[in-house]
């Protein structure tokens, strides 16, 4: 399934059933840049072609072909094309257990969640091992070769690139106004929440508020506050939900909001990924009578 957007981006986007229904992306990118933004879980690229550009932690990187791209679960980071050339990536999105499940299995013994310092990794070998990977999931294959594929890749990559000791730091040791802020948030995020209600609840100014929210999780409040309607209006379009009822339901101003602000920070549209997770749905169930 391939759709072309307005940017002259390819985009093939699909997930593994057998995978804790994994989510992968194949895609070429021209003029597409990805605003700043995180993840609840890892992203995990290989560059085919081209060059990245990353910004994160308060510094820029490039990534060529044959670098893997590793960005850990809730770091905010923006990438863009480095030239006019873009630049075309295959990517994997587990959440910080199943990477963390993955290279339990293959080291033998319970590891912690792995933690990345450097997000660009010149490695040949390991990108070759991740695009192969990639290139597997992309067809129909057996469960149990699907899971030891990736056990071993998943091994490859910790062994030789997480931090020692392999440690993430834990949700909710944020500063305690920042944790209020992002717990009511999550409960209201239809809401049209302002400045001055989580200004009161975290018992600060709203600059100072925006400061220490925007320096413990590398977003404005409501920079945040998309993610999570994001992420909430891609559950309900996975369960069947019309585009314009989940723009209602998840505080989007209307249907054209949510496809703005989906393609800006997914790189597709909503349709495009409710038809996706209809297919893997339906073919899940297949399986199952």
């Amino acid at each position: 399934m391939k759709v072309n957007v307005a940017d002259l981006s390819s985009v093939k986007f699909w997930r593994v059933h057998d995978l804790r229904n994994l989510e992968l992306l194949h895609a070429t990118h021209t003029a597409h840049s990805f605003t700043r933004h995180l993840h609840d879980g890892f992203e995990i690229g290989v560059i085919e072609r081209g060059l990245e550009k990353l910004c994160y932690r308060g510094a820029t990187y490039l990534a060529g072909a044959g670098s893997v791209v590793v960005m850990n679960p809730g770091e905010a980071h923006s990438a863009g094309p480095a030239n006019e050339a873009g630049w075309s990536q295959r990517v994997f999105y587990p959440t910080a257990y199943d990477v963390q499940d993955a290279a339990s299995d293959g080291a033998g013994r319970r590891l912690a969640v792995p933690y990345f310092s450097c997000p660009v990794i010149h490695d040949k070998q390991v990108a070759g091992i991740l695009r192969e990977l990639h290139h597997f999931l992309e067809t129909p294959n057996s469960a149990l070769a699907q899971e030891a594929f990736s056990i071993w890749a998943a091994t490859k990559l910790v062994r030789r690139y997480a931090d020692d000791p392999c440690t993430l730091k834990a949700v909710g040791k944020e500063h305690r106004a920042v944790r209020l802020v992002r717990e009511y948030m999550r409960a209201h995020s239809a809401e049209n929440i302002t400045l001055g209600q989580l200004a009161k609840i975290a018992n600060l100014s709203p600059f100072h508020l925006v400061r220490v929210f925007t320096g413990e999780i590398g977003l404005p409040p409501h920079a945040y506050l998309t993610q999570l309607r994001l992420n909430r209006a891609k559950e309900l379009l996975s369960h069947g939900h019309s585009i314009a009822s989940v723009a209602l339901e998840t505080g989007f101003v209307d249907q054209s909001h949510l496809t703005r602000s989906f393609k800006r920070l997914l790189g597709l549209t909503p349709g495009k990924y409710a038809s996706i997770a209809r297919t893997y749905k339906d073919s899940a169930l297949a399986r199952r009578v």
